[in-house]
C-alpha cells in the first residue's frame, strides 16, 4: 500500500479538492484528511488498472507496477485494503458536520461505482477493446472511468466548504469538463511520450486495440477538444472571480501536458 501511494504521480484529486475549498476558507488544514482519502482511492484503481486481468502493465510511476513488485495476490489485496481505507479516513474526519460528511461519501462511492461512476466506465472500457465506437461513446467511457472521481474531488471540497448551491454547480461543470480534457490528454500521451516521460508503458492503447481520441480524431483534433473544453472549465468558475484562480492555473496545468 505504502509502495503505491508513496511512489509520486500528480496528486491531482487531493488538488481540486484542496484548491474548491479553498475558494471558501484560508485554513485548507481540515480537507487534508478527506484529499488524502482521495488519493488512497486513485492509487487503489491504479494498482488494479495494471493487473494482468486488466491493462497488465509492468510500471506504473516509473517503477515496477505493485503486482511486479510483491505479486497478483498481494496487489489485488493492496488495493482492496486502499478502497477500504479510503472510506475510513473521510469517516473518521472530525471536522465536518456528520450529515455533510455522509453526503460527500455518498457522493465518491458513486463516482467509484456502477452508475456511471469509475467501475462502470473500466466495464465499459474493456467491453469496447478491438471494437469501433463513436466519440459520443469512446466520451461516455472517459466521463465514467476518468472524469467522475476528478469532478466529485471538486464537489466534495466545495461541498464541505459550505458552497451556494449554484456555486456547487458550477465546480461541478468544471470538474466534469476537465475530468474529460485530462483523459484526452492521457490518450494523447500515450502516443507521443516514451514510458520515460510517462512513468508507464507507452503505446499499451494500440496495442489492445483501444478506442482513443487520436485514434478516432487525430492528434490535433485531440488537442484542440483538450483546448475547448479547457476553456469551458474556465468559463464554468470565472463568477467566482479570483478565489477560483488555484482551480484555473490546475486547468492550464493540464492543458499544457498535451503541447
Amino acid at each position: 500500500m505504502r509502495y503505491s501511494v508513496m511512489a509520486g504521480g500528480k496528486r491531482l484529486r487531493p488538488a481540486l479538492c484542496i484548491a474548491s475549498f479553498g475558494i471558501y476558507h484560508q485554513d485548507y488544514r481540515a480537507i487534508l484528511p478527506v484529499a488524502s482519502a482521495l488519493e488512497l482511492a486513485h492509487t487503489y484503481s491504479l494498482i488494479h488498472d495494471d493487473l494482468p486481468a486488466m491493462d497488465d502493465d509492468d510500471f506504473r510511476r516509473g517503477m515496477p507496477s505493485c503486482h511486479k513488485k510483491f505479486g497478483e495476490a498481494t496487489a489485488i489485496l493492496a488495493g482492496d485494503a486502499l478502497l477500504t481505507l479510503t472510506f475510513e479516513t473521510i469517516a473518521s474526519c472530525a471536522h465536518f458536520e456528520g450529515s455533510r460528511l455522509n453526503e460527500a461519501i455518498v457522493r465518491l462511492s458513486r463516482a467509484l461505482g456502477t452508475r456511471d461512476g469509475m467501475i462502470a466506465g473500466q466495464v465499459l472500457d474493456l467491453a469496447a477493446e478491438g471494437h469501433a465506437l463513436s466519440v459520443a461513446d469512446l466520451e461516455a467511457i472517459h466521463r465514467s472511468k476518468t472524469g467522475a472521481l476528478l469532478s466529485t474531488s471538486v464537489w466534495i471540497g466545495a461541498w464541505l466548504a459550505d458552497a451556494a448551491p449554484n456555486e456547487l454547480d458550477a465546480l461541478l461543470r468544471f470538474g466534469q469538463k476537465i475530468g474529460l480534457a485530462f483523459q484526452i490528454v492521457d490518450d494523447l500521451l500515450d502516443v507521443t511520450e516514451s514510458l520515460e516521460t510517462l512513468g508507464k508503458t507507452a503505446g499499451k492503447d494500440q496495442e489492445r486495440r483501444k478506442a482513443t481520441y487520436p485514434a478516432l480524431l487525430g492528434l490535433e483534433h485531440s488537442r484542440r477538444s483538450v483546448r475547448e473544453l479547457t476553456d469551458q472549465a474556465r468559463d464554468a468558475v470565472m463568477p467566482l472571480g479570483p478565489r477560483a484562480e488555484l482551480l484555473i492555473g490546475i486547468s492550464e496545468f493540464l492543458e499544457t501536458r498535451c503541447n
